[in-house]
């Protein structure tokens, strides 16, 4: 059985232009991705070498399973996480879905509190690498909000882990487990319900957490299951939330969900957060064979013949999202092998194997490429036009979550803890 959950576990300032504002502070890491939600951080002095001993601030034990990465705001790290009543991997057992809060400075818990709690949750099936915590949190305005897929959403006081709202009423049957992220938008808590059928994408109102507006997914897909994280970005002053599931990328209205504009392609179990740069979107099209395909995001209706500006079938993604940096768009195949091309026409500059067996979506910081393949080994390259591999790090724990970061800190999060990782 093929991998089929979303890696939970970007715009340098030459294109940040095409983003609307983020409220955060620079330093801040408020979600999957960070806070251009593109896996950009402006941090620098960030390290180059590390290992289990070597450059670690701290190492925080966890127990549980989950596979969301750590977001961070100020000095605190909110994570989600899925704990057995044996505290075990055994999918019969009853598992306490939690969010908990951590000291940046040490990795201690600061509060750790249950949202749902939910007995034998393999009932409805779950891919040996995803877990019941996969979706990343998002901070905003002191407040996180924790998706769990089908078990349900809620949201709690960032200061103190209170719940303020909770909801399990949005069902789906889900295939291989929950997966994508939530996206916040207008006061709206947008995400992807594409399940074995009937497909569909719903927003919730964030301060209460009601449905606010659902849309069906249209397209022919004979398998309907994806997992892919939504984007929002902003065309000629108007907000689109980008959304790709089995054989149809959408661009949403963010107040009403109506469809401005959608593509059709061949493709399911769509994995990738979308990136956005150069008046276009770049996307993987999922399995069985995944291809990139850039296209313009200034259409209406239809835009399957009109829009469309490359597509690169070697070297796709089925997992980790991609990384565009000015003109150059970055990705890593699920096998560990990095292919750069032109972001404007799709010319591959190069395609090398680097890393192994990879999951985690790549970092761009302080001018270098972080990758983290599931071994636990992390990359460092060079951007440009031909591979320039700074360093190769391990940590010997497997790891399928995305990079965090603090001030001049990685955060890894493994299967077994929290790394805080720091230069010296």
């Amino acid at each position: 059985m093929k991998l089929a959950f979303l890696s939970t576990f970007a715009l340098a300032a030459s294109t940040a232009s095409c983003l609307f504002p983020v409220t955060v502070h620079a330093e801040d890491w408020p979600e999957f991705r960070g806070p251009d939600k593109q896996g950009h951080s402006t941090a620098t002095g960030l390290p180059t070498e590390w290992s289990e001993r070597k450059n670690v601030t701290w190492k925080a034990e966890l127990p549980g399973r989950a596979w969301s990465s750590p977001v961070v705001v100020g000095d605190v790290i909110y994570m989600t996480n899925a704990v057995g009543q044996k505290d075990s991997t055994d999918p019969h057992d009853t598992y306490s879905l939690r969010v908990l809060a951590l000291n940046a400075a040490d990795g201690k818990v600061l509060w750790d509190t249950e949202i749902f709690k939910v007995d034998s949750p393999h009932a409805l099936g779950v891919h040996g690498k995803n877990s019941y915590a996969s979706p990343t949190p998002i901070h905003s305005d002191g407040r996180i909000y924790a998706h769990f897929g089908h078990f349900g959403t809620a949201c709690v006081n960032a200061a103190d882990g209170k719940v303020l709202w909770k909801n399990d009423t949005v069902k789906y049957s889900p295939v291989h487990g929950n997966g994508g992220c939530p996206v916040l938008v207008d006061g709206l808590l947008v995400f992807s319900c594409d399940a074995a059928q009937d497909p569909f994408i719903v927003a919730l109102d964030a301060s209460n957490g009601r449905e606010r507006w659902r849309t069906s997914r249209k397209a022919k897909a004979k398998k309907t299951f994806s997992f892919s994280t939504p984007l929002v970005i902003e065309v000629n002053g108007a907000k689109q939330i980008i959304s790709p599931g089995s054989n149809v990328l959408s661009a949403l209205d963010p107040q009403s969900g109506a469809v401005i504009w959608f593509i059709n392609y061949e493709g399911y179990s769509v994995i990738p957060r979308p990136v956005y740069g150069n008046g276009m979107i770049y996307f993987s099209t999922g399995y069985d064979r995944a291809s990139v395909i850039a296209v313009r995001a200034d259409g209406k209706g239809d835009v399957t013949r009109s829009h469309i500006a490359w597509t690169v079938d070697r070297g796709a993604p089925h997992t980790p999202s991609m990384l565009l940096i000015g003109e150059e768009l970055y990705m890593v195949a699920d096998n560990g092998m990095v292919t750069c091309v032109d972001a404007r026409t799709g010319k591959v500059h190069y395609q090398e194997r680097v890393a192994r067996q990879t999951s985690a979506s790549p970092l761009y910081a302080d001018g270098k490429i972080y990758i983290q393949d599931e071994l636990g080994n992390g990359y460092v390259l060079k951007p440009g036009r031909r591979l320039d591999l700074v360093s190769k790090n391990e940590l010997g724990d497997k790891s399928l979550a995305s990079y965090a970061v603090w001030k001049n800190k990685l955060l890894i999060r493994t299967q077994s803890a929290l790394w805080c990782i720091g230069q010296g």
